[in-house]
This record gives structure tokens, sequence and C-alpha cells, in this order.
């Protein structure tokens, strides 16, 4: 005879819940993010009237096993980032937020020439950083605003993991004589790559409408290797060499930040804090009296 045990299947129903939630969960949760940060572009495009493209490369984590994932500047960056500026009125200004440590050369290139030949106003936002390729955008705006903490870096190319400029400074302290066709040959690539990388940022200013001596003197030491190439180049840095730079990052810029957390690969986090703003030293915080 059978017998029904109504607690057991419920128990068992339960049970059969807990793992479709539990598979389906992250994916419930990407797009659950994912509509947060498009409503909070949104507001900010509306605030702005402008069109607002985000470039944002946190480390991430993939699928159950967790296997870390570096991103950086791609070729599916560029097209993306040239289809939004396709789709954008010509008048239209457009806000790049941009947080990345760099990336392909070609790709950076692409998406800086689509930036600089927009017509409307191009304003490249840098909350916290923008390395290397991503410099090679910011340069491409017509005002790069920032975080009055925030960095970008020098943009000198790379030859695999060598500098350009310090392969060619190798070779002129040996003869030629001494040196063998492969050195020969990397170094003719890094004093190509060193000569275009200077006439590209040289003319990409002038057509922002920078003064030559501006142009020159930015091509010249951000390009050449006066600096390692993680060198910070801060707001301070930036001003002083003329470049268009301001500290007024909208507010919702860094809550769209928070949408973007970076992966905890540790169940105890490194930083901690309160995570509310406080208005002033002299007023106690809620809830710390």
């Amino acid at each position: 005879m059978y017998y029904f045990d109504p607690v057991g299947a419920m128990l068992n129903l339960l049970w059969w819940f807990l793992i479709i939630f539990i598979i389906l969960q992250p994916w419930l949760s990407r797009i659950q993010l994912q509509k947060a940060r498009e409503s909070l572009i949104r507001r900010l495009e509306q605030k702005r009237k402008s069109r607002v493209i985000t470039m944002i490369h946190r480390q991430e984590t993939m699928g159950f096993l967790g296997i870390p994932i570096f991103r950086f500047i791609t070729i599916e960056d560029s097209e993306e980032v040239l289809r939004a500026i396709r789709m954008t009125p010509d008048d239209m200004p457009i806000d790049f937020i941009i947080h990345t440590p760099g990336g392909l050369a070609l790709a950076a290139t692409q998406i800086a020439n689509a930036l600089a030949d927009h017509k409307g106003e191009v304003r490249v936002i840098v909350p916290h950083y923008a390395m290397s390729g991503g410099t090679l955008i910011a340069l491409a705006a017509d005002k790069i605003i920032m975080d009055p903490h925030a960095v970008l870096g020098p943009v000198d190319p790379q030859l695999g993991s060598l500098p350009a400029a310090s392969i060619k400074k190798a070779m002129e302290q040996k003869p030629v004589e001494k040196l063998e066709d492969q050195t020969l040959i990397l170094g003719d690539v890094a004093v190509k790559a060193l000569r275009q990388m200077y006439d590209y940022v040289y003319n990409l200013l002038l057509k922002k409408k920078y003064p030559e001596e501006v142009a020159k003197r930015v091509a010249e030491d951000f390009t050449q290797g006066k600096w390692t190439h993680d060198y910070p180049l801060t707001y301070e840095l930036l001003k002083e060499y003329g470049l268009r730079v301001s500290t007024d990052v909208p507010e919702e810029v860094y809550e769209l930040m928070a949408l973007y957390p970076q992966p905890k690969q540790n169940a105890v986090p490194s930083v901690q804090y309160i995570p509310v703003p406080y208005k002033n030293n002299a007023q106690t915080p809620k809830g710390l009296s």
C-alpha cells in the first residue's frame, strides 16, 4: 500500500527550489545589476543632456569555479564604442566614463580617433584611473574630468614586456657590430613605435585645439619614456602641462562605479568602513554615539 508523506514531499519540493535558486541566482543578480546600471546611466544622460558611454574594466570571476578574468581594452571594446558614437547625433555631447589599466594600442587609438572626430563636446570622466591606452583616450577629449586623486599614465610604447624607450637607449650604448640581428630588429621596431606614438599624440592634441607648445611638450614627455609606464600622472601634473582638466566629477559617476564591484576573493575584506556619507567632523554619525 502506497503511503503519501506530505511533509517529505514538501521538503523534497523545497530542496529542488533551493537547487534551482542556487543555479539561477548569479544570472538573476547579473540582470538586476545590469538594470541598475542602465537606470543610472539614463539618469546621468538626462541630467547632462549627453550620450553616456562607459568602459569600466574590473577583474571578474567566471562561473562556479571563480576563475579570475583580467579585463583590458580590446578590439571588441572599440567596436562597441564606435557603434555607440555612430548612434549619437553630431551636436550631442558625449560623457565617456573610463576605468582601465590600458590594453591594445590599436583599439585605444580607434576609440580616441572616433571621440576626437565627434563634433559635439567630448568629456572623458576618470573616477579612479585610466592608464596607458586609457590615457590616450582621455587625450582625445575636449575636457578631462577626474577625481582629485585619480590618475592617468604615460603612453610610451611597450614591445611585449619591454619599454620601447629603454630598448632604444640600450641600443645606443653598444656598438652596432656587437649587436645580434634580433636585437637590431627589435631596436628598429622600438624607434618606429616611439616616433609613431609621438606623432599621434602631437597631432591629436592639435586637433583638439591645444597650443603647439602644449602638444609638443605633452607628446615628448608622455610618449618618449620620461617616466616608467605605471607612473601616476595626477590632476595637478596634467594641469601644469596645460591640459584641460577639472575635478567636477558628477556624483552619479561614483554611484555607477559602486555597481561594478570587484569580486571578493577572500571571506574577510581588506578594506572596511561604514558605507554612509558623513556631513562634517563636528557631527557624530548616527548610530556611532
